[in-house]
């Protein structure tokens, strides 16, 4: 069974265009391997943290949308966890709310 995962992570500040690039296919390929499907890829760019981390003040945020199986979640957080270029990291589960077809819409 597959859901809906929302991934925000946040790279160091001072990477530079195609190091970013190149993370953003690394972690993407990493899903894929996973068995995600449909990766939406959103660069949020260059934004102030809201306090510091490990000694940065700004950070890219980036953002993957996609469906996967629960057990792709783990291989692609312990990647970014191992990594020196990712500050933050974090998944989330995506509510989905169905259409309802137009007999329960009557029945209702």
């Amino acid at each position: 069974m597959t859901t809906v995962y929302e991934t925000m992570y946040i790279l160091r500040p001072d990477l530079g265009d195609e190091q970013v690039e190149q993370a953003v296919a690394k972690y993407q390929n990493l899903l894929t391997e996973q068995g995600a499907q449909n990766i939406e890829i959103q660069n949020r760019g260059k934004r102030r943290l809201a306090y510091e981390i490990n000694r940065h003040r700004d950070g890219i945020y980036i953002q993957f949308n996609y469906t996967a199986p629960a057990t792709a979640i783990a291989p692609v957080e312990r990647a970014m966890r191992l990594s020196e270029e990712v500050i933050r990291y974090m998944t989330t589960k995506q509510v989905v709310r169905e259409e309802k077809t137009a007999k329960e819409a009557v029945t209702a």
